[in-house]
């Protein structure tokens, strides 16, 4: 095909933030550094929350800005909750910056305790910062729709709501919104639809990423429906680590050297060394040696005299 994917790694944040362990500042740099020499361009290296809340992630203002002034042609990127969040994405260097905005309110208050509203106008007081600053400091600013294909709390999500919050944060001044399947409710019929139902309101150039996790084991499926349409980012974490924690019953990012083989197997151009990739897991499986990681492809290999296309 020739295509090129983006695989945006998010185990650094999404993972990390979900496990009892603490991984060190040099690790994450090590780990973050071995992954962009393996070719990855887009990493999300951590989360401008509290570290009350999640001591996992207290040094993010550190590795964004190490990681923008050593790590050249990455994309560093870090969820931010609310204004604050971003104002420190910003002073670190973050290149892209994602506000979480659940469309299960429920959810919402539960994951940044606020209110549809309020998240909407976090997004317009966050676009209007980036408006304000220099140009070479204005970081690309992504609307996660959360729980827009089910939540765990509330149970089904309506996709008129989905689409009208994606409408919204679009008016706010979002550069793009993003589909992510906090609660592994997703299908690839669901993810067909709600891709065509959002793109319809706000345009195929504002919705081009979903994050999805496998939870009932649909993840690569649902990968490959976004594909059909026209989806060129997919979020994904290394040994598949990582969830929400607020999500009761949901876990599992998919896995990034399962998505990265089954990419170049179909011809897609992601840029990634395999076999760099899978030396990387064990790398952090060891740095990480109480926690569990998934996946198919470091347990059976390429198969023989498999090059890729």
């Amino acid at each position: 095909m020739g295509d090129d994917i983006l695989v945006s790694e998010v185990g650094p944040r999404d993972g990390l933030q979900s496990l009892s362990s603490i991984m060190g500042t040099a690790d994450k740099k090590r780990w973050i550094t071995a992954q962009h020499a393996a070719g990855f361009r887009e990493i999300e290296v951590g989360s401008f929350v509290p570290a009350t809340l999640l001591p996992q992630l207290a040094d993010t203002g550190e590795i964004v800005a190490w990681a923008r002034e050593t790590l050249p042609d990455l994309t560093v990127a870090a969820l931010v909750p609310n204004l604050r969040g971003a104002e420190a994405a910003i002073a670190a260097g973050a290149h892209k910056i994602s506000l979480p905005v659940s469309v299960s309110e429920t959810h919402s208050l539960k994951n940044v305790r606020r209110t549809h509203d309020q998240m909407v106008e976090a997004a317009a007081a966050i676009a209007a910062l980036i408006r304000d600053q220099p140009q070479d400091r204005r970081p690309h600013f992504e609307g996660s729709l959360s729980t827009a294909f089910g939540c765990t709390i509330e149970g089904e999500v309506p996709e008129a709501a989905v689409v009208r919050m994606a409408e919204r944060l679009m008016a706010a001044g979002c550069d793009e919104v993003g589909l992510s399947d906090t609660s592994g409710y997703a299908d690839p019929a669901s993810v067909r639809r709600l891709i065509r139902a959002v793109r319809a309101a706000v345009g195929d150039a504002a919705l081009t990423g979903l994050h999805l996790h496998n939870t009932r084991g649909l993840g690569l499926a649902n990968a490959m429906a976004g594909l059909e349409l026209g989806i060129t980012t997919l979020d994904s974490s290394l040994g598949g680590v990582g969830g929400c924690p607020f999500a009761p019953g949901a876990s599992g990012n998919i896995v990034t050297e399962d998505l990265v083989f089954m990419l170049e197997a179909m011809g897609y151009d992601t840029g990634v060394d395999i076999d760099a990739l899978i030396a990387l897991r064990r790398e952090v499986a060891a740095m990480l040696p109480h926690e569990e990681f998934y996946g198919f492809l470091s347990e059976a290999g390429p198969p023989k005299g498999w090059r890729g296309f």
